[in-house]
């Protein structure tokens, strides 16, 4: 199962690192991970997507918890959480199959961003899922470059995580 873990740490050179390293030393896979200053330059949000059952989770949060930099964390309950992921995707393209394309990236609402004699980049942020679909609609005319940002989340409504 994945589990969304929410983290505010000191946003100074290094703690990343230790995160990160936290995560190897114990063997998890990390599936997803996004990093960005919050509201406070001082401070930092981390969002980490990993897979693992509840208890092996709540390990990980007890040796965050641990960190000298780690300020707050919270694992977020999807159904109470938007959550968000960028995807930038380069697509082969000929006259023949540039509409198709064009068609595709307007069903699932996302921009086409360049456009050139071979090739069309679309973005979209949306959810994992919708971005997995878009992917799986673009393979057959030769995807030719992908990035992605990670999962990005808040919790819906009230709830925040502050200092």
């Amino acid at each position: 199962m994945k589990h969304t873990i929410s983290i505010l740490v000191e946003n100074h050179a290094g703690v990343l690192s230790r995160i990160s390293g936290l995560f190897s030393r114990r063997g998890f896979n990390i599936d997803s991970l996004a990093v960005g200053i919050t509201d406070d330059p001082t401070v930092s949000r981390i969002t980490i997507v990993v897979d693992g059952d509840d208890y092996t989770v709540e390990q990980v949060e007890k040796q965050l918890n641990k960190l000298v930099d780690v300020i707050k964390l919270r694992r977020l309950n999807p159904s109470e959480t938007i959550s968000r992921e960028l995807m930038l995707i380069k697509v082969e393209s000929t006259p023949k199959t540039r509409g198709d394309i064009i068609d595709v990236a307007q069903v699932m609402q996302a921009k086409v961003c360049d456009i050139s004699k071979s090739t069309i980049t679309i973005e979209i942020s949306d959810t994992t899922e919708r971005i997995e679909i878009i992917h799986e609609l673009l393979q057959p005319y030769n995807i030719l470059e992908v990035v992605r940002t990670g999962t990005i989340a808040l919790e819906k409504g009230n709830s925040r995580i502050t200092i």
